[in-house]
């Protein structure tokens, strides 16, 4: 599939024309210059041609701001990975020393290039945009990325540059993997780890990712999305708009993944905001492995590892039946690990008990411990069923479903994890009448 990089400076619409492009709001979008860091990825077809375009951050040069200088290599990975680079510029601004030095960045990469004059919405704009000849890099389209106008024909330019014998890829359902936490737990510098590349700009500022980046795994035999996420902060910490909508961006990879990396800080602990997270990522019954990152820098003795297991599970409870792994996004202890344990996880979260089987075992547990009677009544499980649904979800059929109590149903539970390997993922039963 064909490869398109949006790039320019800064504040000229390119998250805009993402999100029309692709046909939703993936990229957040704001008259804040520099709110886009990372390369952001989605899917766009026109005319029949299926194509991917990268968002990219505002191009800057001769700044001090630690995230200009990541910006700015991302930029450069964008243009060596695309098959077309579309050049957006402002026609409110003209040409500017940041578009001449873009477009000499262009001409040496050797590669096809769109110039596109964004913000063209009348006439006498139209007209303004001819001095963007200048830039040297062939016919300019005039577009305005905020009501689609000029697009079109933007559009039929760029796939007249594609490859025509570059053969088509067979797209298929990947699992997708989230990767969630507070702010500066090591979460990008975890997919950095995972993928051998610096795909997500890393700082040790808090709030460093904004968007939810995605990105396709492919190595030793597993294939997978996973995506970088923004830091989950408290509701009353959340300040400013960019951040509001980080978060949503955030709780949505949590609602769109199979499974979920949980990061946690060791040098910081598990605090209640990482709970809240755990409990999102369980309301929401997606499976889950809790990443302990930075554990290189923590002091160990003999039992340092085990007194802080036994500490996070009882924080967990009542669904401990969590993978915990320590790990060091910086070292790459046990990042491969962490890849063979959540693909564990989601095949956990994917799997159909045969009914034969379950009620085999968990008729059996039900001899050995019936429910309590209530009132003088007795309960009398007779079959039970997994049911159809994303998620394993169970269905007990008894006389009467209303008597049963929340500690039967957590023995139940327990029984089914003893017999089952259900690790990683929440589970749900339910009591219906026969």
């Amino acid at each position: 599939m064909s490869i398109v990089a949006i790039v320019g400076r800064p504040n000229v619409g390119k998250s805009t024309l993402f999100n029309r492009l692709v046909e939703s709001r993936q990229a957040i979008t704001d008259e804040t210059a520099g709110v886009t860091r990372d390369r952001h990825y989605g899917k766009c077809e026109w005319a029949g041609t299926e194509f991917s375009v990268i968002d990219t951050g505002g191009y800057v040069t001769n700044s001090d701001d630690i995230f200009e200088g990541e910006i700015r290599k991302q930029v450069h990975l964008a243009i060596d990975e695309a098959d077309v680079i579309l050049f957006l510029t402002d026609v409110q601004n003209g040409v500017t020393d940041l578009d001449d030095d873009v477009a000499e960045i262009l001409r040496r990469s050797k590669k096809p290039v769109i110039v596109a004059v964004n913000k063209v919405d009348n006439a006498d704009r139209a007209y303004m945009a001819s001095e963007f000849y200048s830039l040297g890099l062939g016919e300019i389209f005039t577009i305005s990325a905020i009501n689609g106008s000029g697009t079109g024909d933007l559009l039929d330019a760029v796939i007249s540059k594609f490859d025509k014998n570059k053969p088509a890829e067979v797209t298929k359902e990947l699992p997708n993997i989230a990767v969630v936490g507070r702010p500066n737990a090591g979460k990008s510098s975890f997919i950095n780890a995972l993928l051998d590349e610096e795909r997500n700009i890393v700082t040790n500022i808090a709030g460093t990712t904004r968007d939810s980046v995605n990105t396709v795994y492919n190595k030793f035999g597993y294939e997978f999305n996973i995506v970088d996420t923004a830091g989950l902060r408290k509701k009353n910490k959340v300040e400013e708009n960019l951040e509001f909508y980080s978060v949503m961006r955030a709780i949505r990879a949590i609602e769109n993944s199979d499974v979920c990396f949980l990061i946690i800080d060791a040098t910081q602990g598990l605090e209640a905001q990482d709970l809240n997270i755990f409990s999102l990522i369980v309301k929401n019954r997606k499976g889950v492995v809790v990443l302990i990152n930075k554990w290189d820098l923590v002091e160990k003795n003999n039992n340092t590892l085990d007194a802080y297991t036994d500490a996070v599970r009882a924080k967990l409870a009542p669904f401990n039946d969590v993978p915990i792994l320590f790990i060091s996004a910086l070292t790459r202890q046990r990042v491969f690990k962490a890849i063979e344990t959540v693909m564990q996880v989601y095949k956990n979260r994917q799997q159909r008990i045969p009914t034969a089987k379950l009620n085999e075992v968990m008729l059996a547990a039900v001899q050995n411990f019936p429910p309590p009677s209530v009132k003088g009544k007795y309960v009398r499980i007779k079959y039970v069923t997994q049911l159809p649904t994303p998620s394993p979800q169970f269905a007990f059929f008894c006389n009467l479903p209303q008597y049963i109590r929340d500690p039967y149903r957590r023995y139940l539970e327990n029984k089914m994890r003893e017999n089952f390997d259900l690790q990683g993922v929440p589970i749900q039963i339910y009591f219906r009448e026969k």
